[in-house]
């Protein structure tokens, strides 16, 4: 039997297809926590049936998911023994993680059918409140699941795109905890806050527990965020869905491989195209 779009989501809770008074409530209490802390979190966004279908279709194409095991800085770059042993730059972490790429998933699939039901983009973009807002055009990356085991986690980070929207598909055992610094570099790298959330003495960090079925806006871009490690045999599966400000982003070279342990042309050509001059 084929599920529809309205299956898998609440649209009883979360009307964002049509316009009223019930949108303009929603919209309201997630710009409100957006402009409070870059976090908004849309609880039991994903019926049942939805969360079984998604979590279904990740299992199916668990096994396509690109495993890495390494040590990153927060941002993704190469050491350099020019800058102070102190800088964060230089503070580099085990990073074990697995995503699966956008193109193990088919268009007619239930994640898909998420991201592309009547309404979610506009209702994402009035959410945000921004006027220059595009899907990612990268084909790895618009939409993809991000799979993790007992021990794997993600080091703390900053995102490449601007907004990210994840939505809990299934959880760990134990752990996993999303931890974030809010608008820690919103207008510039501020690495001594950064070096305090590295050290564990920072007093800006939120702790949020997500529950499968939970949609979640986030300004990862500007706030330095990781997963705890997990515990158990089951897997954790978050899908994500990334917009960015500016038309045909695409990811680095450099980033798509340590990812997705592959690249594009698109990756190339597009290389060094960026709206912003942040490092990653």
């Amino acid at each position: 039997m084929t599920i529809s779009g309205s299956d898998l989501i609440n649209l009883e809770s979360y009307p964002f297809h049509q316009d009223g008074e019930a949108r303009a409530r929603v919209l309201a209490d997630v710009r409100e926590k957006l402009a409070r802390d870059g976090c908004a979190v849309l609880k039991g966004f994903l019926t049942a049936k939805g969360i079984a279908a998604l979590t279904a279709e990740a299992d199916g194409v668990a096994e396509q998911g690109h495993r890495s095991f390494s040590r990153t800085n927060a941002y993704f770059t190469q050491d350099n023994p020019d800058l102070p042993e102190s800088d964060p730059r230089r503070q580099f972490y085990e990073r074990s993680n697995a995503f699966i790429p956008a193109d193990n998933f088919a268009s007619d699939g239930a994640l898909r059918k998420v991201h592309d039901f009547d309404g979610f983009d506009s209702f994402i973009q009035d959410c945000l409140q921004e006027e220059k807002f595009f899907r990612y055009a990268d084909p790895l990356a618009d939409v993809i699941v991000n799979m993790a085991d007992e021990g794997n986690g993600f080091p703390w980070h900053f995102d490449t795109n601007n907004f990210t929207v994840t939505l809990a598909i299934q959880n760990a055992e134990e752990g996993g905890a999303f931890e974030y610094a809010p608008g820690i570099r919103e207008d510039d790298e501020n690495f001594e806050e950064v070096s305090k959330v590295l050290a564990g003495t920072s007093d800006k960090v939120t702790v949020l527990e997500l529950e499968p079925g939970d949609l979640q806006l986030f300004r990862g871009r500007y706030s330095l965020h990781r997963v705890a490690p997990l515990k158990g045999a089951r897997r954790r599966y978050v899908a994500i869905f990334s917009y960015v400000e500016e038309a045909n982003m695409v990811g680095s070279v450099e980033r798509t491989e340590q990812l997705y342990g592959r690249t594009l042309p698109i990756h190339h050509a597009r290389a060094g195209q960026r709206g912003d001059s942040f490092i990653d």
